[in-house]
């Protein structure tokens, strides 16, 4: 319960995930700089919740 992603979180973090795959670490700390560098968010936790989404599918991709 509370994993489900909206659309908008799953279509940025897919975008970024194809355009910066080589930047996508494990680490969701290193995941948040990464997306504060390439994404302009109105909020810090919709940043998280993009890097969170992004350290997922980086350790589901291996």
């Amino acid at each position: 319960m509370g994993r489900i992603k909206t659309r908008l979180i799953k279509k940025v973090t897919n975008t970024l995930f194809k355009a910066h795959t080589e930047d996508m670490k494990k680490d969701f700390n290193e995941n948040k700089q990464m997306v504060g560098k390439y994404v302009k968010l109105p909020s810090k936790k919709m940043r998280n919740i993009i890097a969170g989404y992004a350290t997922r599918l980086s350790k589901a991709q291996e």
